[in-house]
């Protein structure tokens, strides 16, 4: 009998970390694995780069869509954001002569604002997330396109003395040998990123507004200000993912973006983090990404075009979600103490 609720014991506790936290490293793994065996020469290290360099941009937003995910939001416009600002500071540097540094800035600076805008008006003029983020998304395509006068945007190559921003993302030496610098600039605003949602008071007003925005308000949290600032940070990090973009693409195009928050809130998802609010984790939604980079380099390796990649992304979000709804049903359940049995002594 000790052995049976040992076991029950243990199951209950990986229910109480989450399926999908448990599922989403073991799933990464497994890929890689499947990929390594049955792809073309997956098990190099051209193919460990080309999935690092893949998931800069990607992950960075995917990073700030966790903390509007949490706070019980959506943010559509990220990838739109994302790609608006690095197009106006490509053209603030091309057409305006700005020195690199403050074209940098300017990027980092449009995302902020676009989330600012985001967070207001969701959180003061309580319009719902997916409208208000949804019109956004078409305004950042618009600002971009205007600002650049529906030109591209052409930065600096790595060889100019302006490219020097390139390095800090992918760094490549006199024999060809590239190192994913960029890498660590993920892992770096990852580790932020989690800092400022578990050790700070910002980060447990956000789970508190996603579990229960009415019990936090209730509670004396200033529900308005930390939600917008989880529209901030989600800007502020479509901003980052910006200079990345630029760093890896030399050129870019006007109106682009579209799509890439779809990849963000699917790498969130698949990572563990509740479209339902308040449950959520940095590093997971970290994982969620790999996985997608994992799929886009091995399915090529595979002979199966690019497009199979939408198609398994799509069945693994599925299949994330579905995780998700069993263990908030399963949270839900009201567990009835079993009552002991009487001893014969009685």
């Amino acid at each position: 009998m000790r052995d049976i609720n040992r076991k029950r014991s243990l199951i209950d506790k990986i229910r109480d970390v989450g399926l999908q936290r448990i599922l989403a490293p073991a799933a990464l793994v497994l890929l890689y694995i499947f990929f390594g065996i049955f792809g073309r020469n997956f098990f190099s290290c051209d193919t460990m780069v080309n999935i690092l360099d893949s998931s800069y941009y990607i992950g960075f937003i995917a990073i700030g869509v966790t903390f509007v995910i949490i706070s019980g939001g959506i943010d559509l416009s990220v990838g739109t954001v994302m790609m608006a600002a690095a197009i106006i500071g490509g053209t603030a540097y091309k057409s305006w002569g700005w020195p690199m540094w403050a074209s940098l800035l300017l990027i980092l600076a449009v995302g902020v604002a676009f989330g600012y805008i985001n967070g207001l008006l969701v959180s003061r003029l309580k319009l719902p997330p997916f409208i208000a983020t949804l019109g956004t998304m078409m305004i950042s395509m618009g600002v971009g396109s205007i600002v650049a006068n529906v030109r591209s945007a052409t930065f600096p190559t790595r060889a100019s003395e302006d490219g020097w921003f390139k390095s800090i993302f992918k760094l490549i030496g006199e024999d060809g040998f590239s190192i994913p610098t960029g890498a660590i600039v993920l892992f770096g605003v990852a580790v932020i990123a989690w800092i400022i949602l578990t050790k700070t008071k910002m980060g447990r007003y956000i789970f508190a507004i996603g579990s229960n925005k009415e019990a936090a308000r209730l509670s004396g949290v200033d529900v308005q200000k930390w939600e917008m600032m989880a529209y901030v940070i989600a800007g502020a990090t479509a901003g980052i993912g910006g200079i990345a973009f630029a760093a890896v693409y030399t050129t870019v195009m006007p109106a682009q973006g579209q799509g890439f928050e779809l990849y963000a809130i699917a790498g969130a998802v698949i990572g563990g983090t509740s479209l339902s609010g308040g449950i959520g984790t940095v590093f997971g939604t970290l994982i969620g990404v790999y996985i997608m980079s994992v799929l886009r380099a091995g399915l090529p390796s595979m002979d199966l075009q690019a497009h199979y990649q939408t198609f398994f992304t799509g069945v693994v979000v599925i299949g994330a979600v579905l995780l998700d709804i069993y263990r908030n049903e399963k949270a839900s359940e009201v567990k009835i103490p079993k009552k002991k049995k009487k001893s014969s002594r009685e």
